[in-house]
């Protein structure tokens, strides 16, 4: 009897046990299966002791699903955050969720509107100035990393940004990316006859940002008529998600809504924030308008312009000026007719401003979607999690854009004739050429970044004026002072760096108070690629980008000496030449002393030459550069005279503006400045020295293309041969004149 009990209480036992395993395995092939746990509801007549095993299971649940929260954030790409009326202090706000500031931990699938992979996304910028243009790569950069599907950029540029864009863009060459440009200063006071109103030069306004702060009011007019609807952002914007999450938002829009925006996270428009400060009107709070989310097609029919317009004149009677440019009249005509605003979750546009409230809008990284710079402060902002999002935007701001030139596979793209060539050259080329690398780096596309820093761009140039024209990479950047104080005119730089380098550069010449100085010295970055240094490249950008009737065509390393660009101008006046074709050499020199006395005349120099401080240049590695200068009659010369050209001469030159541009092929050490002095000379160029010019060589370490030049038999076999295909090059341009060049060629 007391065996069969046992018996029955085993089987009990095991009876007890496997029922509490199937409900683990439930709950577990439940958490697969949905990405969460699922709760059994309880059971009638359960003892208390069960009621504590489902709390504690419960708050295990609870635990497991919120570390699981941001991975299931990340994997909803398309997720639509949000909706009209909904609470804007959430991080994650979603129809449906309850109302208040307590975040919930939601268990139903979020609401998905896809946006097709293919769908040609549009994007518009308003840009000007220097300032503004190297801000925006850095939003595009963030667009460009998250990115799916293609983009169309849409600028509002003033001439300078639609010059630096324009060429940064082309040279980029990103794939299924779009660029169009529309000309600010039209939009600014209207392009219909005089009598037509002006756009928005008549608003007062006292933003930094000037009266470009007020161009988003006229989007729906500078656009295409054929544009529905855009997403509008502001130069200091950074992307933490792909943009096509916030383009899906566009589907969520009523009947009525015509402009998705995010609350101000300050409490400008509640006014009161100093004595006297009355702000625009706002609902609530305001919105900011760094982000905006614009119907296009429905505010061309509510007649946006108008609207816009007679809501700006009634406020500006009481306002005088506009605080906020733009963004106070959409607060004003939103005030007006709540109903046209569909209220983004305030994620898609984190405010890092004085006083900001952003801090509610965010609990996890997952969180963040859009961060937005909109205080004057910027980077130097204070706020709690400030180093968190410096961080982020830095991770941008110095990321290599070659790694952005990414294909969308699956999506078809417009035809792009360079691209295309650019392909097709690259198929052609030989992989066992032994010189296959060099021609490779011929063929490389460089992105190239012009007038880097502030540039005064003349009006008026004069007739004689010349630019000091010159190629530097990171390792000289400590010339650039030196020759700012030895030449007082216009100066064209090229510097070859990354996107780090360039930055660590930008804060080298904002830190320095020689180059902060100089408003007539324009700094072009050409992005690293490669493996030779592109130097004939480098030269070519920053000639093309001088404005003065001459160049002076020059290298980093040498000093001018003190008063040459006055004697230079002086020259080209005397001399007549806007009526010859001749360039003018600046004999060189060189000084084999890191520190050097610099020689304020001709006569010093011949002393310091005398003595044995100073050399004719490179007189004891490779005389026939510069052999042919003469340097026995340049002592005792007092006006130009005229030699010939000879094999190996390379002089430093001034010429007139429209030379002809360097030969590329020539990358890394060797034949770079030869082969430009002989398409002079079959161009037939005068050379003529100038006897009281000079220019002397700075020591520095060996670069590493001419270390590989000495070092590899290969290297200088592949320079041979470039030579030998330059020749042939030469002749079919000019025919017989140019076999001199060949013979002499073979004669050495």
């Amino acid at each position: 009897m007391l065996r069969s009990w046992r018996v029955k209480l085993k089987l009990l036992l095991a009876t007890v046990t496997l029922a509490v395993l199937l409900s683990w395995l439930y709950l577990f092939v439940g958490s697969l299966e949905y990405g969460r746990f699922l709760l059994l509801p309880p059971c009638l007549g359960e003892q208390p002791s069960r009621d504590v095993e489902r709390e504690a299971l419960a708050s295990r649940v609870r635990r497991v699903e919120e570390e699981n929260q941001q991975l299931r954030l990340q994997l909803s790409q398309a997720q639509v955050e949000g909706s009209d009326g909904s609470p804007q202090w959430g991080a994650s706000a979603e129809d449906g969720d309850p109302p208040g500031g307590e975040r919930s931990n939601r268990t139903a699938c979020p609401k998905q509107r896809m946006v097709h992979k293919c769908e040609l996304l549009h994007v518009a910028i308003v840009c000007a100035g220097h300032n503004a243009s190297r801000d925006v790569v850095t939003l595009v950069k963030s667009i460009l990393f998250h990115r799916k599907n293609p983009l169309h950029f849409h600028f509002i540029t003033d001439s300078v940004a639609h010059q630096i864009l324009q060429t940064l863009f082309q040279s980029w060459m990103v794939p299924s990316v779009h660029v169009s440009f529309y000309n600010a200063d039209d939009l600014k006071a209207g392009t219909c006859p005089p009598r037509c109103p002006p756009e928005v030069s008549w608003i007062p306004n006292k933003h930094y940002s000037g009266i470009y702060g007020l161009m988003k009011l006229t989007l729906t007019k500078a656009l295409p008529s054929n544009l529905s609807k855009v997403i509008v952002l502001d130069t200091d914007i950074t992307f933490a998600t792909d943009i096509a999450e916030l383009w899906a938002v566009f589907g969520k829009f009523s009947d009525k809504q015509v402009i998705g925006l995010v609350e101000n996270q300050s409490d400008w428009y509640l006014g009161n924030l100093w004595k006297n400060h009355k702000p625009w009107p706002a609902l609530g709070r305001g919105f900011n308008t760094g982000v905006i989310l614009l119907l296009l097609d429905r505010l061309r029919r509510l007649g946006w312009e108008q609207m816009w317009r007679l809501t700006a004149e009634r406020e500006l009677m009481s306002m005088l000026s506009t605080s906020l440019a733009d963004q106070d009249i959409f607060n004003a005509v939103i005030k007006q007719d709540p109903a046209l605003v569909y209220r983004l979750p305030c994620f898609w546009n984190v405010q890092l401003s004085d006083h900001t409230r952003s801090e509610q809008c965010y609990t996890e990284v997952s969180d963040l979607k859009v961060i937005h710079w909109n205080s004057p402060k910027k980077l130097r902002v204070k706020n709690k999690h400030v180093e968190f999002f410096r961080n982020l935007y830095l991770t941008f701001l110095e990321y290599d854009g070659n790694l952005l030139r990414r294909e969308l596979f699956g999506c078809a793209s417009l035809p792009s004739p360079p691209s295309d060539q650019l392909q097709q050259a690259l198929e052609e080329l030989d992989e066992d050429d032994p010189c296959y690398d060099f021609r490779r780096q011929h063929l490389t596309q460089h992105r190239v970044h012009l007038f880097f820093l502030q540039y005064e761009f003349l009006a008026l140039p004069n007739p004689t004026d010349v630019t000091l024209v010159a190629q530097l990479s990171m390792d000289r950047l400590q010339m650039l002072e030196a020759i700012c104080k030895h030449w007082a005119g216009p100066i064209s730089l090229a510097l070859y760096m990354s996107d780090a380098e360039a930055q660590q550069f930008l804060r080298y010449a904002q830190a320095s108070e020689v180059l902060s100085a100089r408003r007539n010295v324009a700094y072009h970055i050409v992005y690293k690629e490669g493996q030779f240094y592109p130097i004939n490249l480098l030269r070519n950008v920053a000639l093309a980008n001088t404005q003065t009737p001459y160049v002076f065509l020059t290298d980093i390393d040498f000093l001018p000496m003190y008063g040459l660009y006055d004697y230079l101008r002086n020259s080209i006046q005397q001399l007549e030449l806007p009526q010859r074709k001749a360039a003018l050499i600046v004999p060189a020199f060189e000084t084999l002393h890191y520190r050097l006395t610099f020689p304020k005349s001709k006569a010093e120099l011949l002393s310091m030459l005398d003595m044995g401080s100073l050399y004719t240049f490179r007189y004891h590695v490779w005389p026939k550069g510069h052999a042919p200068t003469d340097y026995a009659k340049w002592r005792t010369a007092t006006v130009p005279y005229r030699v010939a050209w000879q094999p190996d001469f390379e002089p430093y030159v001034v010429v007139r503006r429209d030379c002809p541009k360097y030969d590329q092929r020539f990358v890394g050490f060797g034949w770079n400045k030869v082969s430009h002095i002989m398409e002079l000379d079959a161009q037939e160029y005068e050379l003529l020295v100038l006897p009281n010019a000079f220019m002397i060589h700075m020591p520095h370490a060996p670069s590493f293309d001419i270390s590989k030049f000495r070092l590899s038999a290969g290297y200088r076999g592949c320079l041979q041969t470039l030579r030998e295909e330059f020749h042939q090059d030469l002749s079919r341009r000019y025919g017989a004149a140019a076999l001199k060049y060949l013979t002499a060629e073979r004669s050495l």
